[in-house]
């Protein structure tokens, strides 16, 4: 996953699919599906270093790829789980309509 920056500011995330070498050294084919709605995928022949960072152009336009770092959920201990189990109230919740203006 990448998140991909225009102009310094973050714009849409991004799934790498594939890379591929071009035919000039260092340069690559990079498929991306950008996660828009809808979806879209697209193909950039990038350097290296542009993959790797490094920020580059695209009709004059500064562009950048940044690495999305993997995080995981941490599920609660049990003894959290415990402790809230026995603060809850046990009346049922209320449900409020949605009235069409």
């Amino acid at each position: 996953m990448v998140l991909i920056y225009r102009q310094e500011q973050p714009t849409v995330f991004a799934r790498v699919e594939h890379i591929e070498p071009d035919i000039k050294r260092d340069w690559y084919h990079i498929t991306l599906l950008l996660l828009t709605v809808p979806t879209q995928v697209v193909t950039w022949i990038l350097r290296g270093s542009y993959i790797e960072g490094e920020t580059f152009t695209m009709g004059g336009v500064p562009m950048r790829l940044e690495l999305v770092k993997k995080t995981t959920i941490r599920e609660k201990a049990p003894s959290q789980m415990e402790s809230r189990k026995k603060t809850k109230s046990k009346r049922p919740g209320t449900v409020i309509p949605f009235k069409k203006p």
